[in-house]
């Protein structure tokens, strides 16, 4: 099975939000590399997307954090405008429709949002009491 990385707590992202996170993953070559990415929250469902806008690879959150149209509806790149379903992140308004932002896997456990399927950087090295790493963290 792999990792699970704990990311927040389910209370953290309301409804219909998205929060932003800063991360340092693993790259193939071992070093670790900065990683941002963005969590949704759709009634109880939580979706992973990298941070990364399809047309330019820029981040979403030109301003940090603000990810949702004035609406509210949609995730929108702050570059240039394009529109993302919360859920699927597919893009159905801008430059690149029809284009995906990197989908992340994203596990509810016990009151935690985890992602999995990557390999993280741990801050210390070491592993705290219950077997998952500690992870270097940032809300954005």
């Amino acid at each position: 099975m792999s990792e699970l990385y704990v990311i927040c707590q389910n209370g953290e992202i309301d409804d219909g939000q998205a929060r932003g996170f800063s991360l340092m993953r693993i790259e193939s070559t071992g070093e670790p590399k900065p990683w941002h990415i963005l969590i949704t929250r759709k009634g109880n469902q939580f979706f992973g997307f990298e941070n990364s806008c399809p047309h330019m690879n820029e981040r979403l959150d030109a301003n940090p954090g603000e990810f949702l149209d004035e609406e509210g509806n949609f995730l929108t790149c702050g570059q240039h405008g394009a529109q993302f379903d919360l859920d699927t992140g597919e893009c159905f308004i801008g430059p690149c429709q029809g284009k995906k932002l990197p989908p992340i896997t994203v596990i509810v456990d016990d009151g935690d949002v985890c992602i999995t399927g990557v390999e993280l950087a741990e801050d210390d090295g070491m592993d705290d009491s219950e077997g998952a790493p500690e992870v270097m963290i940032t809300s954005d």
